[in-house]
């Protein structure tokens, strides 16, 4: 099972394989061996796609410069000192409480996607807001390219912010898509959202590293 991640514009078909029914049975995108639940995923560079991997073929491509695949990293980390006010938000220019940043390696232009019923749409980030967001979180000047995403949630109050891999953005823009009901999206959305934010809380706070 293999999906692009967004290109330019078009970001929608990456979430083919978190909408679809999944197949009894899932292999490895490199060697075909059979993979469990929860397995590592690597970005494509040339094509731009998500692969799945098993554990082993996922280690050749750990950190190795100008490879074909690019590992994402599993780890999920809560980012509790960065936070916006409704100004720095609304400077932001993003229509909704939930979004993700990650850097496109092809341009050096972090692109922001927010979520919703009909996949996942892109805002147009005024020149200065990422410089800004790096002013109020520096740890963030090394998020890697196309991999590790910045994912906000306003929904609530207080919101939150964490630094995640970019598959586990697509997985949420899935969810939202598949439980989407009516005008208003509905207490399934609403429900989905919750609980997948209440994993990554579980998983931020073991510092959880999971290499599948």
């Amino acid at each position: 099972m293999s999906s692009a991640p967004p290109s330019g514009r078009d970001p929608f078909a990456v979430l083919q394989q978190f909408v679809r029914r999944r197949p009894e049975v899932e292999r490895c995108d490199l060697c075909g061996q059979v993979l469990g639940s929860e397995h590592p995923h690597l970005f494509e560079i040339a094509s731009r796609r998500i692969a799945c991997s098993c554990p082993a073929c996922a280690l050749l491509f750990s950190g190795e410069q100008g490879a074909r695949y690019r590992r994402i990293p599993r780890d999920v980390r809560a980012l509790t000192d960065l936070h916006f006010t409704d100004d720095q938000w609304g400077a932001l220019c993003v229509p909704i409480n939930l979004v993700f940043f990650f850097v496109d390696s092809r341009t050096g232009r972090v692109t922001a996607l927010y979520p919703g019923p009909a996949g996942a749409t892109e805002a147009l980030l005024p020149a200065e807001a990422w410089p800004a967001v790096l002013g109020r979180c520096p740890s963030l000047a090394d998020l890697e390219a196309e991999v590790e995403s910045l994912l906000v949630n306003r929904i609530g109050d207080p919101g939150e912010c964490f630094r995640v891999p970019i598959d586990e953005c697509f997985r949420l823009v899935g969810l939202i898509r598949s439980h989407w009901r009516g005008l208003s999206g509905g207490a399934e959305v609403r429900a989905a959202i919750d609980s997948f934010f209440a994993d990554l809380r579980v998983r931020a706070g073991r510092g959880e590293v999971d290499d599948g």
